[in-house]
């Protein structure tokens, strides 16, 4: 798959970047190639699924959850956390307004 450098021009101008003739033959290139990449990885996720689809890859990778075991009691460290803290207002962190 090729880009024209009527194409590649146009993009630069939607980019709003200008692009001397030199610059022009080196992203012709680069797209070109990315383009070629892209293409591959198509191919083999179409041959790793039969839906033809490049998202069904995805449908094949699951998390795996595991359960909570021995969750600690709420609000067991969070004087021990408060404590660390520099600043402190209450069970609250004090911090410095960004806004």
């Amino acid at each position: 798959m090729a880009i024209s450098k009527e194409e590649l021009k146009k993009l630069a101008e939607l980019a709003r970047i200008e692009l001397n003739e030199k610059e022009l033959n080196t992203f012709q290139h680069n797209i070109d190639s990315i383009l070629d990449f892209v293409s591959q990885v198509q191919e083999v996720s179409e041959k790793g699924n039969n839906s033809g689809s490049p998202a069904g890859v995805w449908k094949m990778i699951k998390n795996k959850f595991r359960e909570d075991e021995n969750p600690h009691e709420g609000g067991l460290y969070t004087e021990r956390i408060l404590n660390e803290a520099p600043h402190r207002e209450g069970d609250y962190f004090k911090v410095k307004k960004i806004l």
